[in-house]
Parts: structure tokens; C-alpha cells; sequence
């Protein structure tokens, strides 16, 4: 891990990425339209393929861009790149390896390895750990729910254990903020 000043320039550069990423997103958000463009799941698309290549790049340079290296901002965005990777499950995975020996060490947060997790367990069909993702059904015909999750009697400690509030009040803050917005997909965004 890097033990020096914190690179503002790489800093700045993660901060600007993850506004694009955002930026797209909310856009959709605050619509609360069920209805997008042909062009623009190929815009974040290659917004998110762009910001993947990077962050490869990155972490083939710096190993995980940590909070020593990038400040407490630039780790969280460095993770919600990650999370967006979903073109490249086999990138997204190495990028979890790496998530947790950074968490171990004090360079990241454990709630973002939380949504990680549970982010690669899915795209590998294994149902979740912590309840952060959600969908539309299988068939994106259905109405918004987490996607499966693993032994949901011990949910919120496994959640409490690494830093995630209780899955009720996550749960209705995303039926708040995405119900009947299909244009998402958010099994795959």
C-alpha cells in the first residue's frame, strides 16, 4: 500500500470520472420516467467501459487506490468504479481481491466491500450477502426487489458487521428512489 502524500492529481481524476458516471445516472433518477433513448444505455456504457480501462491502468500502477494514496473520496470512487464494471466480471472480481486486503489494512471502507461482494457474487449467480442489489425480476418484468440473498435471518448483522444500516431502511430507500424505472436495469447498472 502507499504510504506517501496523497496524489491530487489521481485524486481529481477519480472525481471527475465517478461525476460522469453520476451524472448519467441521476439524469435518469430525476426523470422517474420508465422510458430512455436507444443512445443512452450505449452512452453509460462507454462511460463506464472508459472509466473500467482506467482504473485497470490505475491499479496496475498503484495496486487498489486506497485512502493513503487518494484521500477517503477518492477510495469510495475508486470502489463505485469497480462496482460499475459489470462489463468485466473478471475485472470486478480482481478488484474485490484487492478490496479486501485494502479494507484489512485500513485503506478502505468495509461498507463498499460490502456492495462489492455482493455485486460479484451475483454476476457468478450466487444469491448476495448484504441485500444491495436490486432488480426488476429476472425477466426485468416484475416489480423492484433485491435480487436473491443468502440466509436472510442473519441479513442486518452481516449488514451491521461491515458497516451497512438495517436492510429495511435501505430497502425503501430504493423503492423510493427507483421503483418503476425500468429504463435502469438494474440487474445490469
Amino acid at each position: 500500500m502507499h504510504t506517501g502524500r496523497v496524489d491530487e492529481g489521481l485524486r481529481a481524476e477519480l472525481a471527475r470520472r465517478v461525476d460522469a458516471d453520476q451524472a448519467m445516472r441521476r439524469a435518469w433518477t430525476a426523470r422517474r420516467s420508465d422510458r430512455i433513448s436507444e443512445e443512452e444505455p450505449a452512452e453509460c456504457g462507454a462511460v463506464d467501459e472508459d472509466n473500467t480501462a482506467w482504473l485497470r491502468r490505475v491499479v496496475a500502477e498503484h495496486g487498489w487506490p486506497g485512502r493513503s494514496l487518494v484521500g477517503e473520496k477518492g477510495a469510495h470512487d475508486a470502489w463505485l468504479l469497480a462496482q460499475h464494471a459489470d462489463h468485466d466480471h473478471a475485472f470486478q472480481a480482481d478488484c474485490l481481491t484487492l478490496l479486501v486486503a485494502a479494507v484489512d489494512a485500513g485503506e478502505a471502507s468495509s461498507a463498499d466491500l460490502g456492495c462489492l461482494t455482493d455485486r460479484v457474487r451475483r454476476a457468478r449467480g450466487e444469491p448476495q450477502l448484504y441485500g444491495t442489489q436490486f432488480w426488476y425480476g429476472p425477466d426485468g418484468d416484475g416489480g423492484l426487489q433485491p435480487q436473491p440473498i443468502a440466509d436472510l435471518d442473519r441479513l442486518d448483522e452481516r449488514r451491521a458487521a461491515v458497516g451497512l444500516g438495517p436492510f429495511a431502511e435501505y430497502q425503501a430507500l430504493m423503492m423510493d428512489t427507483y421503483e418503476g424505472q425500468r429504463c435502469l436495469a438494474l440487474r445490469d447498472w
